[in-house]
């Protein structure tokens, strides 16, 4: 850059050339001393609060001076004793203070600290220069605070007395406010904040308050264990565990937090766990106490006590449904009462328990291990409230409401070892339904047999299913039977007949009982079977008349009726035709039915709620020298009604069937299952065949069953002992 000059001539610029002083500045001889007693005036009026008389500046540019004249050392040491001497002072009046006052003299002790505190940053405001030069560039010193720190700690340590007074104090507010007093914790906060900057809130407080916190709830626990029940115990642990951590939150160290919950975990919960599962988990579960067992559970898992809960949990389910399984007067309402038990064991898992998996296990080892303690009676009593539900009558449910019910009771099903008991009962009760039309919905009895399939395969529900192609079968055939023209004019006038054609393989066996039939349904039954024969060559067929059903029209003074009844009571009915009173010898004659069925057609006819006829004498017995009448003074609001139920009731006799029914084929599998598995291995000893039989058959049994099987295949020489070793069993080919 040039600057123009006279005439146009240029002028070079000047260069601007700084020259050092040509002597250094000096300070005054009495520099470090008067500038000393300045600051030290002010850390003295800083010490006595008093005001400052000089600036805050003007100490700043005498710190700063001597700090850049090498004088920063002795500046440092000087403003430590100073600092030194006033902690000393401080401290010794609070240990020769003899406040007896827990709270005043923690008061005292928390305002001398916050005072060093609010002095010591002061200082260092006015001291700043120091502390960001000579103190980061001098290896091995403090920094003003930390140095205040250290001063406080050391004449903390000569005066124990202050220490303890603190300690105590600390302590003694604690426990009042566990007992329910109201404390100053900010107050607390304070004092306890001082140890942890001075580094002795560990071995301090730390120490003799997690021992103090123990005897505390040791004695606690003892106390309410004794006084208080399971319930109300949780609640008061859980609320303590909730105060100690709020503690920790408010005042506490946050290191403190972890050592102190474990304390109270230790002495209110798992030294009494054992006590409390012992003493309430019981009543709890059986008031259903849901809010109280997923306290339990939250506990339990804070303590890794779940194992003892679930042990417990599964404890008392097999007692308690052992105790329900095992009282035969509860037989009737044995399945409602064990799905109403699932329900709420289903709730506590899913509302209490968290839905466990763990827990889960436990259930469903417990139920099939009470469930299969009585034999065969429960998988019967399954298959009995499956019928119940499936059969047509006046409470029938929604078909949404009917998929529920069968689910639960397919749930306790898969819990039943025996299945082929419940098979067993099921055919029989399912065939009576599709027989006598008792099914409320074919849809239902079908999606049944479908998730049987899906439960047990199809080899289960192969005969099942059987039934319900004969039951199409023989509508089929009954439409083609109808519609014959050559049938027709062979067929009685005034009557209608429907036969099922059933697969003996498929439906349970049914005794064949005789009877004298009126002559036009023996000449229905002749036509049909001569019309069948003709087209399905090579078979027989046998009528089982105990299972046949009839509507017939009565004639009563008060009104015709339409009656719904077995066809037993149809030929019982029919004598009345000719005469209005029969003894029970003639009508034992005249029908041909077998005695005790005829008593029970008769009790059904004459004892029921609904009488067409009328005994003498009176009573529940049918006896030989009773009088039957026909029942002039009969009359029902409806005009069709239903006497046949006789039909779907069970009799002893046919139960008794059924079971030995089952026996024996449980018997031909056992000895099935005995020589397939000596054909493989050749020779085997008694132990481990009967391990081997008892993982292969999936229905209980005895060991005792299993060897009286293993000599009755001996005596048929399927099977001979060793004669080296009688325990010893060899196949023989």
């Amino acid at each position: 850059m040039v600057r123009p000059g006279v005439n146009g001539t240029t002028v070079p610029p000047k260069k601007l050339t700084i020259k050092p002083l040509k002597t250094k500045p000096q300070l005054p001889s009495d520099f470090e001393a008067t500038a000393w007693g300045k600051l030290k005036e002010a850390v003295t009026a800083i010490h006595a609060k008093r005001p400052v008389s000089y600036s805050f500046e003007e100490l700043y540019k005498l710190v700063e001076d001597m700090c850049l004249h090498k004088m920063a050392g002795q500046l440092y040491s000087n403003l430590q004793q100073e600092c030194d001497a006033h902690i000393s002072s401080q401290l010794a009046q609070l240990a020769a203070d003899q406040t007896m006052d827990p709270v005043l003299a923690l008061e005292k002790i928390a305002a001398c600290w916050k005072d060093h505190c609010q002095q010591m940053l002061t200082i260092r405001s006015t001291f700043l220069y120091l502390d960001r030069t000579y103190v980061i560039s001098t290896s091995g010193t403090r920094s003003l605070f930390e140095m205040g720190l250290q001063l406080y700690g050391q004449h903390l340590q000569e005066h124990p007395e202050v220490e303890r007074r603190a300690v105590v104090g600390l302590l003694q507010q604690i426990e009042a406010e566990r007992r329910g007093d109201t404390v100053d914790r900010v107050l607390l906060g304070h004092v306890l904040r001082s140890l942890t900057s001075l580094g002795f809130y560990q071995t301090a407080f730390q120490t003799p308050f997690l021992q103090q916190t123990t005897e505390f709830y040791a004695t606690e626990g003892l106390q309410l264990m004794a006084t208080s029940d399971v319930p109300d115990y949780l609640k008061h642990a859980e609320r303590r565990l909730t105060e100690e951590y709020e503690r920790c939150q408010n005042y506490l160290d946050v290191s403190t937090r972890k050592p102190l919950i474990s304390v109270v975990e230790e002495q209110l919960l798992s030294k009494h766990m054992a006590a409390m599962l012992e003493k309430g988990f019981d009543s709890m579960m059986a008031d259903m106490r849901v809010p109280d067992l997923a306290r339990l559970y939250n506990l339990c898992g804070r303590i890794h006590a779940l194992e003892p809960l679930r042990a417990a949990f599964r404890a008392y389910i097999k007692k308690a449904g052992l105790a329900l399984i095992m009282d035969e007067e509860k037989d009737k309402e044995m399945v409602r009462l064990l799905l109403e038990m699932k329900v709420g064991l289903d709730t506590v898992m899913d509302e209490a328990f968290a839905k466990d998996e763990r827990f889960g296990h436990a259930l469903k080892d417990a139920f099939e291990h009470f469930v299969n303690q009585r034999a065969n009676r429960p998988a019967e009593l399954v298959a009995k409230f499956m019928d119940n539900e499936l059969r047509s009558g006046k409470d029938k449910k929604s078909d949404d409401m009917l998929e529920q019910t069968l689910d639960k009771a397919l749930m306790l099903f898969r819990y039943i070892s025996g299945k082929d008991v419940f098979e067993a009962f099921y055919k029989k009760d399912l065939a009576k339904r599709l027989l006598l039309g008792k099914s409320s919905s074919t849809d239902a009895e079908k999606t049944m047999i479908t998730k049987l399939k899906a439960e047990c395969g199809s080899q289960f529900t192969n005969k099942l299913e059987g039934m319900f192609k004969d039951v199409d079968l023989s509508r089929d055939i009954m439409t083609s039977f109808r519609t014959s023209t050559s049938v027709k004019s062979k067929c009685p006038p005034g009557l209608e007949m429907s036969a099922h054609i059933l697969t003996s393989g498929y439906w349970p066996s049914y005794p064949v009982l005789d009877a004298k039939l009126p002559a036009e349904l023996t000449q229905y039954q002749t036509v049909f079977k001569d019309f069948y024969l003709s087209k399905h060559s090579g078979r027989r067929l046998v009528w089982h008349n105990s299972l046949g059903t009839c509507v017939v029209k009565a004639y009563f003074p008060k009104g015709t009726k339409e009656l719904s009844v077995s066809l037993f009571q149809t030929i019982v009915l029919a004598l009345f035709n000719d005469a209005p009173t029969q003894s029970f010898q003639e009508i034992r004659e005249a029908t041909g039915i077998e005695d005790a069925e005829l008593r029970r057609t008769l009790q059904s006819l004459a004892c029921g709620k609904i009488r067409v006829l009328v005994k003498e004498p009176k009573g529940r017995e049918v006896d030989d020298g009773d009088q039957f009448h026909f029942n002039a003074d009969f009359s029902e609001r409806l005009y069709r009604i239903k006497i046949n139920a006789i039909q779907m009731k069970e009799t002893v006799d046919e139960n008794k069937k059924t079971n030995d029914q089952v026996l024996q084929d449980r018997q031909y599998q056992i000895d099935a299952a005995i020589v397939r598995v000596m054909k493989t291995r050749k020779s085997l000893s008694h132990k481990l065949l009967v391990s081997e039989l008892l993982t292969q058959l999936k229905f209980p049994m005895k060991q005792s069953d299993l060897k009286k099987r293993i000599e009755s295949l001996i005596d048929r020489e399927y099977l001979e002992r060793d004669r080296a070793n009688p325990a010893v069993y060899n196949y023989l080919a």
